[in-house]
């Protein structure tokens, strides 16, 4: 394997054209080929990006022996069914989050991946971020004292009917799974394992939910209180509070390129850790070093945290009824 990253990117909605941004600003990566549903729109993604070869059919994408490591942008209720067809391939894949809808669907995907001794990796892009990687150095090394608790919140507020992929169950509809799992999953690398979790929702007409709250318990007695919606805009903050101080990525903390240390005399002390681009780079600079270094998982997304968080989230769903067609 050369330097050179070739990505192959499935799908061709917004998150795929995000991505495709960021990886024309990503050091030694390519856009190798496009795959989509049908040729037209699988051409029409090509030409915006200049990559010369695309496919209206995911099975042929993964099958194209110049490409490297996958990106699947579908629908979440389709990455299970992706990365499948994608590790059969012997791709290495990065799926965009939430990894699949349910922790079975997970399991079954993580034991193909290490089946086949492939990466595989959770596009949780925050966690690669410089800003988040900085709060976590700074956190471990005291700068607030011990770290006892996090509040976060992600919410927006949408109209959208109920066919749309925020509002259909069959689609893994919901606040949650759609952005809830970025205070869940950032609470996690911020403060530890979560050993226990509570949630509370406002379910919408289709049975999704609109809103949710939910607390955490992490290994070692930090607690996290967390907040998020898709009725409701939130100011999209996330504060750890020590016992010496308060550490606050600077909104949206799901892509900060600063964050703020507050000691317990008030002083402020602003750490700048900007970003490239639009921030989707980083984690396609970690997937390409993970795959040069011949590792199956990032450390910083490692896969049993994935197959966890998942976990967590059937635990809140089921708390708050909140239940898709592929639950049993």
């Amino acid at each position: 394997m050369t330097n050179t990253t070739r990505w192959g990117i499935m799908g061709t909605g917004s998150i795929a054209h995000s991505f495709a941004d960021a990886l024309l600003e990503t050091p030694d990566a390519v856009i190798q080929a496009i795959g989509s549903r049908n040729t037209a729109t699988a051409q029409k993604f090509a030409d915006e990006f200049h990559c010369g070869t695309h496919y209206g059919s995911y099975a042929e994408l993964a099958a194209d022996p110049q490409v490297d490591i996958i990106y699947i942008a579908t629908p979440h209720s389709a990455h299970a069914e992706n990365m499948q067809l994608c590790l059969q391939a012997g791709k290495a894949v990065l799926c965009e989050k939430p990894f699949t809808l349910n922790q079975r669907e997970a399991e079954a995907v993580v034991a193909l991946a290490r089946q086949k001794k492939l990466f595989l990796m959770e596009a949780m892009w925050s966690r690669c971020l410089p800003a988040l990687r900085e709060a976590k150095h700074l956190l471990e090394t005291g700068a607030i004292g011990t770290p006892r608790q996090l509040q976060a919140d992600f919410g927006f507020s949408s109209e959208f009917d109920a066919a749309h992929r925020l509002r259909n169950p069959a689609l893994g509809g919901g606040a949650l799974l759609d952005v809830g799992i970025y205070p869940l999953s950032l609470a996690a690398y911020l403060l530890g394992d979560v050993e226990a979790a509570q949630a509370q929702a406002e379910l919408g007409a289709t049975g999704v939910d609109e809103q949710t709250v939910f607390t955490l318990r992490h290994r070692g007695g930090g607690l996290s209180s967390c907040t998020c919606a898709i009725n409701a805009e939130s100011p999209l903050t996330l504060t750890v509070f020590g016992s010496g101080g308060h550490l606050r990525l600077n909104s949206p903390f799901f892509r900060a390129q600063n964050l703020t240390v507050t000691n317990s005399e008030g002083k402020e002390h602003i750490v700048r850790r900007p970003c490239i681009g639009n921030g989707y780079a980083h984690e396609a600079i970690e997937a390409a070093r993970c795959l040069q270094a011949g590792l199956t998982e990032s450390p910083l997304m490692p896969l049993d945290e994935t197959l966890a968080i998942m976990g967590w989230l059937d635990t809140m769903r089921a708390q708050c009824g909140i239940r898709y067609p592929v639950d049993r």
